[in-house]
């Protein structure tokens, strides 16, 4: 029988600079957000990049993109004509120094419809650097099964 030990560590608690990192790969991904940047925010991302919403019925679901399926897909759902800006308040919950979960409560306004989210995203840090590596929010199942 193989033994699994538990590590011997409490709750991690975030430096100042963690959670400016954290902060600072927010304002980056936001601002390819709104210029449409596809290409680089995907950059932000470690493929294949895990999935997990549900549908109009109400169906969990989870899968996986590639760096391709991200691209198509984000460009389909970002690239309309009309502005886009969001306000977004987020919440790091670190499991390690390099291991977050965000939480964000955002408000999108397109062509001036404006709509409140909350959606989760998973980072982890490789080579210094953090990077996406899920993606966490409620009623994309539909779009995301086809």
């Amino acid at each position: 029988m193989t033994e699994f030990v538990v590590p011997e560590a409490g709750a991690y608690v975030p430096t100042e600079q963690d959670l400016r990192e954290i902060e600072e790969w927010f304002a980056r991904y936001d601002a390819l957000s709104a210029e449409v940047d596809v290409e680089r925010m995907a950059d932000m991302a470690v493929f294949p990049l895990n999935l997990v919403s549900d549908d109009s019925k109400g169906n969990g679901w989870a899968g996986q993109w590639s760096r391709a399926e991200f691209m198509r897909t984000m460009r389909e759902v970002m690239g309309g004509e009309e502005d886009v800006s969001f306000e977004s308040t987020r919440t790091p919950h670190f499991l390690s120094a390099s291991l977050a979960v965000v939480f964000t409560d955002a408000v999108f306004t397109v062509g001036g419809r404006s709509q409140a989210v909350r959606y989760a995203d998973v980072l982890v840090k490789r080579d210094g650097a953090w990077a996406f590596q899920t993606m966490i929010q409620g009623g994309w199942g539909d779009l995301l099964r086809r």
